[in-house]
């Protein structure tokens, strides 16, 4: 069984940044292609930005575009999210998960998910 749990969330003002990370168990990490998603209250789950098995290859959701860089470190068995230049519009609950393969953005082709962190931007 795979546990994904997310840290780094919190509250920070618009134009700042934060760090979200993912720590991943089992042993099969570097097998697998991983994502970042979040949902803001009153909205479905969106895909933020993902990144191959071993980090040679991201996409990103258009509106976090050279703001936001995801990243791994497979010897730790985490994925990252850096976060900067964040506005009041990241405000939501940033989930990572598992991807079924590289370059899925639906949320129904990731079958493992961590319970999530809040990222609240204030204005």
């Amino acid at each position: 069984q795979v546990q994904l749990v997310e840290s780094g969330g919190g509250l920070v003002q618009a134009g700042g940044s934060l760090r979200l990370s993912c720590a991943a168990s089992g042993r099969t990490f570097s097998s697998y292609d991983m994502g970042w998603f979040r949902q803001a209250p009153g909205k479905e789950r969106e895909f933020v930005a993902a990144i191959s098995r071993y980090g040679g290859s991201t996409n990103y959701e258009d509106s976090v575009k050279g703001r936001f860089t995801i990243s791994r470190d497979n010897a730790k068995n985490t994925v990252y999210l850096q976060m900067n230049s964040l506005k009041p519009e990241d405000t939501a609950a940033y989930y990572c998960a598992r991807a079924t393969y590289y370059g899925a953005t639906d949320p129904r082709e990731y079958n493992y998910w961590g319970q999530g962190t809040q990222v609240t931007v204030s204005s």
